[in-house]
């Protein structure tokens, strides 16, 4: 059977039904377990299934060796951290081959952290001391500032009283100032405290020292021209300087935690002159020398950064391998000897010669005496479905996938939706010209598909690159249906012949058909360019596509159900046959499948018979004569016939199904006796146990259940063939509003732009009539078309015959896992 090629561009008629699947066991020799298990997600064509289900995550065997690829996770993640932090990007060199031993990624990742962490917390500590050595040279020239003013109007005011003193004391003269002048043993001797205070904070930290004070201290504050580093937060912050004289030692123990409670930061502060001086010079030698000390030292943090940054990738990979087969290794079972683990899962059929040339290379790699074992387990459990899809077929697959995962080789949808579902938009949303737009934004996603494959796109835009092919069907059906339509961007084109019809006279104008008669053969193809303007227009190409909608939804659930036959047969279900395929076929076609003929016979006939009269009175009065409505001799029995071909097919689904099935179960069931079945491989004993008990839970047969289950299905069937055909008129519905409104914008804002004979007004149009083309019809109305056929495939198509009540295949592979991650 050929089988399509995962990077190729055509379907495969595999898609039609999923791969036949087999449960498989696999018994691995302890020493080649790792190897093995490594080698099979290479492959990635096995699904293990969980043997020790029962077990907690710290029960398992390799729990521990899963908890040193976690830390190892977390050394990875942290040296990403200071990556991103010093700008150094990972190399996007290839993955070599070379084999790493995984204990020496452990050691030498630990080394590498303990070195990084070490180097980050020395550089931390300097920078903290940098900052504070900052803050401190700050304060220094902001209190010399205060202390210099504060001389200077301290040596006025001293020449001042002096001045004073020369002269004759007056009864004017303070007395306190007398007193000090007379006795300068009793001046009191201030303290002084000095830092920087948060600026937002300034305001509340002046009150509250003055409230706690009582007003007994002197505060002076500047506020810092440029924002600087906390020492603490490592935070830009605006502060001010700040100086504060007080007196006595309550006062400054008060002071001490008011400066806590405000994150203000204190630094000494010498009196004398020259100690300043002296502080200053000692501080800013030791700026210089720290910034030198801290550039060294990130100097050396980016080198070791570097260093980890060209390996990071290998790494990172090997660690996350590690951990995914250590988990793949928990989910087998050990033997009771401990000398091999026993794993089981699902695999493709044709995977089986892959799958032991894996366990024969890694028995070889390993160096292992005993080789694995492969074998095919039998089971009744229902196996996961797995389609093979390319490019071009995995975004229809998951349209399909979406709504649910086929049943294990039921019939797959996702082959008809490649052609219907475009077909179906390109319906709704026929304009050449608007297709051709379409076209050229997914050709270039296609021939940019590797570039653009490797970039991280935003959610929309991922999106629409992973529906590239979808798209490009979208486009390419507009295209079709536009020309059989003839609209471009609303305006048609006689691109395929001349009109068949002309003027009668000079007199006639091209807004109207009156006038108009038919001098040549039909138009070629599609809609005849004279149409468009006329006065029929709308009423034409309203009853065109609306008949056009029934027929084409009549035509997709017909095909729906005809798969519903294939599935039967291929499951060998004779029953869903006779009493679900055929009755539903004829109530179906009994109904729309008629109004559909009768359709295509007045379009070929000419006829004006009332459709709606034709089908309403065929319910109400069936035996009442049909007059002018009646295309074709005998309709009045053909009429009646299918009538009650309708009506007995309801009880058809209803009635024989569910007394059938009980029947089949009671042949099924009668006579047999169950005993116990002894087997000495635990495996086969515990699969044995599983179908007794299955057979034991499917001995009780509740027939009303049965009944009412199908009797909820024919009440569906029977009213979703009236309101799932009714659905398909909005393929009519939305053909007829994309066209109304392309034409508005092209006939109220284009030619009007172009009609005032203005340049200016006319680049105004056109760009209006630009984005409104771009905006409403190329994104919101290809949406909207998008969404209503999703809807149709999901509702109307679909559930005629699909279940989607499958799991999907889903095997251990690194490249999956990979995907998963990126």
């Amino acid at each position: 059977m050929a089988r399509g090629a995962g990077g190729g561009c055509c379907p495969s008629m595999d898609l039609m039904r999923s791969e036949a699947m087999q449960l498989v066991q696999v018994i691995i020799p302890a020493e080649s377990a790792h190897l093995t298990v490594s080698y099979l997600g290479d492959l990635g064509l096995l699904q293990f299934k969980d043997l020790n289900a029962e077990k907690s995550p710290f029960q398992r065997t390799y729990a521990a060796q899963i908890k040193r690829c976690s830390e190892m996770a977390r050394k990875l993640r942290f040296f990403n951290e200071q990556m991103s932090k010093a700008d150094i990007t990972t190399s996007p060199t290839q993955l070599n081959e070379t084999h790493l031993d995984f204990d020496d990624l452990e050691i030498k990742l630990g080394e590498l952290e303990a070195e990084l962490t070490e180097v980050n917390a020395n550089n931390e500590k300097l920078q903290r001391t940098y900052n504070e050595l900052l803050e401190y040279h700050t304060v220094l020239q902001k209190a010399g500032e205060f202390f210099y003013s504060s001389q200077r109007t301290a040596a006025a005011q001293q020449r001042e009283m002096e001045a004073n003193q020369s002269g004759q004391t007056s009864l004017e003269s303070p007395l306190l100032e007398q007193e000090m002048s007379t006795d300068p043993s009793k001046q009191v001797k201030l303290g002084s405290l000095s830092g920087l205070v948060p600026k937002e904070k300034a305001m509340a930290f002046e009150r509250i020292l003055f409230r706690a004070i009582r007003g007994n201290i002197f505060l002076r504050q500047e506020p810092v021209d440029e924002p600087v580093t906390d020492p603490v937060s490592g935070e830009k912050v605006t502060k001010n300087a700040f100086v504060i004289f007080y007196s006595g030692e309550r006062a400054k123990t008060k002071i001490l935690k008011i400066c806590d409670a405000f994150n203000a930061n204190r630094y000494p502060f010498p009196e004398d002159v020259s100690k300043q001086l002296h502080a200053v010079q000692e501080v800013s030698g030791k700026i210089s020398e720290l910034k030198a000390t801290i550039d060294m030292g990130l100097a050396h943090r980016d080198s070791i950064l570097k260093n980890i940054a060209s390996d990071f990738e290998q790494w990172n990979h090997l660690a996350k391998k590690e951990k995914a087969i250590y988990h793949t290794l928990n989910m087998l079972s050990v033997d009771v000897t401990k000398k091999c683990l026993v794993a089981e899962g699902w695999s493709p059929v044709f995977a089986s010669v892959q799958i032991q040339d894996a366990l024969q290379r890694a028995t070889v790699d390993s160096k292992s005496q005993v080789g694995s074992i492969f074998q095919v387990l039998n089971t009744k459990e229902s196996p996961p479905t797995y389609f093979q899809t390319n490019k071009f077929t995995s975004a229809f697959q998951e349209i399909v996938d979406a709504y649910g995962v086929a049943k294990y080789q039921e019939a797959n949808p996702g082959v008809f939706t490649i052609v219907t579902f475009p077909f179906l938009f390109a319906v709704m949303f026929g304009d050449w010209g608007h297709g051709i737009c379409l076209l050229l934004a997914t050709l270039y996603l296609i021939i940019q598909e590797k570039k653009l494959s490797s970039q991280k796109l935003g959610d929309i835009m991922e999106m629409m690159f992973g529906g590239r092919y979808v798209i490009l069907m979208m486009a390419l059906f507009s295209i079709y249906t536009g020309l059989i339509y003839n609209e471009f961007f609303s305006v048609p084109f006689g691109l395929f012949g001349k009109s068949a019809y002309e003027c009668r006279d000079p007199s006639c104008s091209d807004a109207t058909t009156d006038g108009l008669i038919k001098v040549r053969d039909a138009y070629p193809f599609g809609v005849d360019p004279v149409w468009h303007g006329s006065r029929s227009e709308l009423p034409f190409l309203n009853s065109l596509k609306m008949k056009m909608s029934i027929l084409l939804g009549v035509a997709q659930m017909n095909l729906g159900i005809v798969i519903s036959y294939f599935n039967a047969k291929f499951f060998r279900n004779s029953i869903n046959v006779w009493y679900q395929f055929i009755p539903q076929l004829i109530f179906l076609n009994s109904l729309f499948g008629y109004l559909s003929l009768l359709i295509i016979i007045k379009w070929c006939t000419g006829s004006k018979a009332d459709l709606y009269h034709v089908m309403i009175y065929m319910f109400l009065s069936p035996t009442d004569d049909l007059a002018e409505n009646q295309l074709f001799s005998g309709q009045k029995t053909v009429q009646l016939v299918l009538l009650l071909l309708a009506l007995v097919s309801v009880p058809w689904m209803l009635i024989p199904k569910p007394l059938l099935l009980k029947k089949q179960h009671q042949q099924r069931h009668q006579g047999h006796q169950y005993a116990m079945l002894q087997g000495t491989d635990e495996s086969v004993g515990a699969e044995l146990g599983e179908h007794h008990e299955d057979a034991h839970d499917h001995e009780e047969f509740e027939f009303s259940e049965v009944f009412v289950h199908q009797l909820i299905h024919t009440i569906e069937f029977v009213l979703g063939a009236v309101s799932n055909t009714a659905s398909y008129l909005r393929l009519w519905a939305l053909s007829l509003a994309h066209s109304e409104l392309s034409s508005v914008f092209y006939e109220k804002v284009l030619l009007m732009a172009w009609g005032l004979n203005n340049v200016f007004a006319l680049i105004i149009g056109g760009i209006v009539f630009v984005f409104a083309t771009v905006g409403v019809l190329l994104v919101m109305e290809t949406l909207s078309a998008f969404l209503h056929a999703l809807r149709l495939h999901w509702v109307e198509f679909q559930n005629k015959f699909y279940e989607g009540d499958g799991y999907k295949f889903a095997p251990f592979s690194f490249a999956l896992i990979h995907e998963e991650e990126d």
